[in-house]
């Protein structure tokens, strides 16, 4: 008797951890899919994509599921703690019939409602985000500006040109929006193309007049920042309007310093074949050339003194450790 009342609490207490974790995991999932966060681009991240390139969302994957991993890990280690498998099992089918009772419970979503009242600027910048073109009609329609922008000074332009949304793109240019409008840092709807990869969304600004030799901040040109994100065709398409290869930034770096710094290998080859500066150098003195030399020093140098194994399990790349430029290491 006592022990089937204790296997009975013990069934309990892993019932109660179990559904526990599943509201909490649930309850992660409906914020990460209702917040839609974009980095704020100020200097710091500028010069961050300049010397590290884009974001290595794969990587970022991988991690993810390695820490779910970890999780589903310890859980199962709590249960079978607890009640032993036969209470895993019965949780196990709980789960099964909550996921068959939801999915009968699911109804088709709403047709969209017309849109009434007046549509705040906020909404019309997400709306750009979003891709929602009715909101942006309506928006327009009641007479709001099409370069309208936030904080940031980034405008509806800049932001479906980042997400690729070639109707809202058509809709705000038809109504007036500045093609070339720059925001905080100076970066226009061409460079924040490039930065999306969108090379259909660079055609049709070009299309309107965007200048595609306009500089941010960092004085960096759209070409920079395709080579510093790595869309080669968008590199490719800058190269054969015959734009100048070796223009420089505030540091002195053409697209070829960037791509060797970024390992680059098919724009380098691309940024060669146009005829790009290998002697070119910056303000610290050094040509691409110098820059694969270092390169090359700083790898002999890692392969002779290996560092002990990170706490990721070597998924911190160099780019996330916030090394720079290697530095060169003397010859033996």
């Amino acid at each position: 008797m006592d022990s089937t009342m204790a296997g009975s609490e013990a069934l309990q207490s892993a019932t109660a951890l179990i559904e526990e974790r599943l509201a909490q995991e649930e309850e992660n999932e409906k914020l990460r899919g209702s917040t839609h966060q974009k980095l704020a681009m100020d200097m710091l991240v500028l010069e961050d994509e300049k010397h590290h390139g884009a974001t290595n969302l794969a990587l970022q994957k991988v991690k993810g599921q390695e820490r779910v991993r970890k999780t589903s890990l310890d859980l199962r280690r709590e249960i079978i703690e607890v009640g032993g498998i036969q209470n895993l099992i019965e949780l196990r089918k709980k789960r099964k019939q909550k996921k068959r009772a939801a999915l009968l419970a699911q109804e088709p979503p709403p047709e969209p409602e017309e849109i009434t009242g007046p549509v705040e600027e906020e909404t019309f910048l997400k709306a750009a985000v979003e891709g929602n073109m009715k909101i942006i009609e309506k928006f327009l329609a009641d007479g709001g500006s099409p370069d309208t922008c936030d904080q940031f000074r980034r405008t509806a332009l800049h932001r479906a040109s980042l997400e690729g949304h070639m109707e809202i793109l058509e809709k705000l240019l038809e109504s007036g929006a500045t093609v070339d409008f720059q925001d905080r840092l100076d970066c226009t709807a061409m460079h924040w193309a490039c930065r999306g990869g969108r090379l259909e969304v660079v055609k049709l600004l070009q299309s309107r007049g965007a200048d595609t030799n306009m500089r941010d901040k960092l004085l960096s040109t759209p070409l920079h920042v395709a080579v510093r994100t790595g869309h080669v065709e968008i590199v490719e398409h800058f190269l054969t309007l015959g734009q100048d290869i070796n223009a420089q930034d505030r540091e002195g770096d053409s697209a070829l310093h960037d791509a060797v710094r970024l390992n680059r290998y098919k724009i380098i080859k691309l940024l060669l074949l146009h005829g790009a500066d290998m002697m070119a150098k910056n303000l610290a003195g050094k040509t691409p050339t110098d820059l694969v030399k270092l390169w090359q020093a700083d790898t002999r140098n890692a392969l002779e003194h290996p560092e002990p194994a990170s706490e990721q399990d070597g998924l911190e790349g160099a780019a996330e450790s916030g090394r720079e430029t290697p530095q060169p290491v003397p010859a033996p």
